[in-house]
This record gives structure tokens, sequence and C-alpha cells, in this order.
């Protein structure tokens, strides 16, 4: 059984679970999501979108 599920998705439930259980303020949420925003629009976007797309294939291949 594969499960596929968005990277955006899976990080904003992390964010919510690190504001909820962590003490991670909404502030410093804010700012995450800033930086985000601001490293997509960045020449280092496209080495970003390969890095976590070879990690993800890397997590993908493994065989349990």
């Amino acid at each position: 059984m594969a499960l596929s599920i968005s990277a955006v998705v899976l990080l904003a439930i992390i964010v919510f679970l690190l504001v909820k259980k962590a003490g991670l303020k909404g502030g410093h949420a804010l700012v995450c999501v800033l930086l985000g925003f601001y490293l997509a629009s960045s020449s280092i976007a496209p080495t970003i979108s390969k890095l976590t797309t070879n990690v993800a294939g890397m997590i993908g291949g493994i065989k349990f």
C-alpha cells in the first residue's frame, strides 16, 4: 500500500502540532511561512526542490 501526501500538507500538520504541543508561538510559525515564500522566489529554490525530490525518492525506495 502506497501513501502519497503532499509535502505542504505534511509540513502544515507538523507546524500545527508544534504550535499546539511544543509551545511554538504563532509569530514564529508566521516567520517560518514567510521564509518559505522568500526561499521559493530566490535563486536557491531549484536546488531545494531537487534536494527534496531526491530525498523523497530515497525514502520511497526503502523496502520494508
